[in-house]
């Protein structure tokens, strides 16, 4: 990609077009992770690659990716210092507020 990325820079306007393609390309795969949110699937994880493909470009999205990582692996680590009822219990509580989001979801889409 390195190369690639070199050989658009050397072009006149290219830092300009590759940056205007990392930023649609990170936006569209951000958007498809926004829709997979409410459904079963690696919603997330699709938003974090998409902030990813930002970060190699934009530097305010690399320290949110960085934040983002360092938040996570807090999260996790407390969560494995838990009781296991308490992780069962969290995670029936995120089940709760997605299923949640979802039924809202499907509704306000329905009344239009």
């Amino acid at each position: 990609m390195k190369r690639v990325r070199s050989r658009v820079y050397a072009r006149p306007g290219g830092a300009q077009l590759w940056r205007a393609g990392v930023a649609v390309t990170g936006l569209a795969v951000i958007v498809v992770g926004i829709v997979l949110l409410p459904a079963p699937g690696p919603g997330w994880l699709v938003i974090f690659v998409g902030l990813g493909i930002w970060a190699t470009e934009f530097a305010w999205a690399k320290s949110l990716l960085r934040f983002v990582q360092r938040t996570v692996g807090r999260w996790t680590a407390w969560l494995r210092r838990q009781p296991r009822w308490l992780a069962v219990l969290l995670g029936a509580l995120g089940l709760i507020i997605l299923a949640a989001a979802a039924v809202s979801a499907w509704v306000l889409v329905g009344k239009h």
